[in-house]
């Protein structure tokens, strides 16, 4: 099956969209740079309002915060303003919609923004949880739940359809204010509250999405705790025995405790606790594979929904791949006639391939010469990082790593660094092996082709019994040479297979 290039609207076709999103603790804008598959943010700023801190105990938004919040919101107009945003998209959530004096403030909040707000019910935040978990989670099947100040969504998610759904009075915040700050009956009303969740067992053996600042902060923990080598939140993956582990100690750090941890922020030591209890129940009871960290949710979703049909259907990460090469590769062409020169290397006589490895294969050739213009001392690092820690969304970890290093061994060779060592280890000596042969095919074919379309498609591989042949017919004949020899030989011996280039007589005696 064939991996087509992809239609993509160019950065000046783009058309920003301003999502506004009125939490129970955080107020946010975040500004993408439009409708696409992939968000891409413009501008990122939360403010830490609290709107949701008193609403359980008082029935209301606090003054002090709703001052703060509106505060925020006249900032975010001006910047949307600045952004020239033409779409401008308003959510409220749990806070708003369950305080006595939340329609004064939405009231307020529409004023200032000169946007309608949409008050979500439990469902449609549950909803839109959902699609933003099935836009930046390839085959997303399990329990996604959303954990934000005020409440917990959970909903089921199969064949990228949303299912069963419950929104729960379970946010950090509320917990905090309903059991007068004690974990030990917060416990009891997390357990009472879950127990009204029948279907939670229908998450047995599948994975459980974990949306929200204070899951993404619990994860950022555990990450430190096992020197793990990457950063990025979206798509991390813990066992769900590890997890509860994890949890269980969490949720009893006390305040003084985890301000020692760095990668706990001040705004989020105080409900991590209680998000590590809520997580920790929720393993308890639904029995989940693993637990997947995802930085796609509410507002991802939304802007998810904007999409047409055809725009969901897209692979987020080619998509992100493409997007890439065309804005720093010498010519996304090339790499199109990258994927299909490599198509040889791969399955039938060659290295032996699913259609998922495929598909990392072609997101590999598109990112290939994503680091040409970088000096050359720093190529193979700074490729590296750019993708071991960028923007993409269907892509697992491993597959992530997978990718980073093929473009690291591209600029490179097969020398080790400890960043490398590091992301070797996290894949396996067989995906190794895998960016190792992507590696060499990508220095080889540079060689012929200066990284750029017209080469490739003229000097094929083939494989003729236990020899790798590389034809180079004429006018191409004259690109051989001896580094195209060396780098040849070393892509044909990690295949474990002999190496012969064929060019110009060679070439027409062999087909006589």
């Amino acid at each position: 099956m064939k991996l087509f290039r992809l239609p993509m609207a160019r950065r000046d076709d783009l058309s920003p969209v301003a999502i506004v999103d009125i939490g129970s603790n955080s107020v946010r804008l975040v500004v993408y740079e439009g409708a696409t598959r992939v968000p891409v943010p413009l501008f990122n700023e939360k403010v830490l309002c609290g709107l949701g801190r008193e609403v359980a105990s008082t029935g209301k938004l606090a003054p002090k915060a709703v001052e703060r919040a509106l505060h925020a919101l006249h900032r975010f107009r001006a910047i949307i303003d600045q952004t020239k945003a033409k779409t401008v998209e308003v959510i409220a959530t749990a806070a708003a919609r369950d305080a006595e004096n939340g329609p004064d403030f939405v009231a307020e909040a529409e004023a200032i923004l000169d946007a309608p707000v949409q008050l979500l019910t439990g469902r449609m935040e549950a909803e839109l949880a959902a699609a933003g978990v099935i836009s930046g989670h390839r085959h997303a099947q399990g329990l996604a739940g959303d954990m934000g100040g005020g409440s917990l969504e959970l909903v089921d998610i199969a064949d990228g359809t949303p299912g069963d759904a419950v929104t729960l009075p379970l946010g950090g915040l509320r917990l905090i204010d309903v059991s007068g700050g004690s974990l030990k009956k917060a416990r009891d009303i997390v357990d009472e509250e879950l127990d009204k969740v029948s279907w939670l067992e229908n998450g047995k053996d599948r994975d459980f999405y974990a949306i929200g600042g204070t899951w993404r902060a619990f994860a950022r923990v555990y990450m430190a705790e096992i020197d793990y080598p990457l950063s990025v939140m979206q798509d991390f993956r813990i066992k769900a025995e590890d997890a509860l582990k994890f949890a269980s100690v969490l949720d009893h750090q006390s305040q003084t405790s985890l301000a020692g941890i760095r990668e706990v922020s001040s705004a989020r030591r105080e409900t991590l606790p209680y998000g590590a209890l809520v997580l920790e129940r929720i393993i308890r009871r639904m029995k989940p594979k693993s637990i997947v960290i995802s930085a796609y949710g509410i507002r991802e979703g939304l802007l998810y929904t904007l999409l047409d049909e055809t725009q969901r259907k897209e692979d987020p990460l080619l998509v992100a791949c493409q997007d890439l090469a065309e804005r720093r590769s010498r010519s996304v062409d090339y790499a199109y006639e990258l994927c299909e020169w490599t198509d040889t290397l791969f399955g039938g006589a060659g290295y032996p391939e699913t259609e998922d490895e495929r598909r990392l294969r072609h997101a590999a050739c598109l990112l290939s010469d994503i680091g040409w213009r970088a000096h050359p001392d720093y190529r193979g690092t700074q490729s590296l990082d750019t993708v071991a820690q960028g923007n993409f969304a269907g892509v697992d970890h491993v597959g992530r790593a997978l990718l980073a290093l093929a473009v690291y061994f591209r600029a490179e060779g097969f020398v080790k660094d400890e960043l490398s060592l590091s992301l070797m280890e996290l894949i396996g000596d067989d995906q190794v092996k895998r960016a190792r042969i992507l590696g060499a095919a990508f220095r080889a074919a540079n060689m012929v082709s200066a990284s750029l379309p017209g080469v490739l498609p003229h000097t094929p591989l083939s494989f003729e019994g236990d020899r790798l042949v590389w034809t180079l017919p004429a006018p191409y004949d004259n690109l051989d040479g001896e580094r195209v020899g060396r780098r040849f030989k070393t892509l044909a011996g990690l295949l474990g297979k002999e190496d012969e280039i064929r060019v110009g007589n060679a070439v027409e005696k062999a087909a006589v």
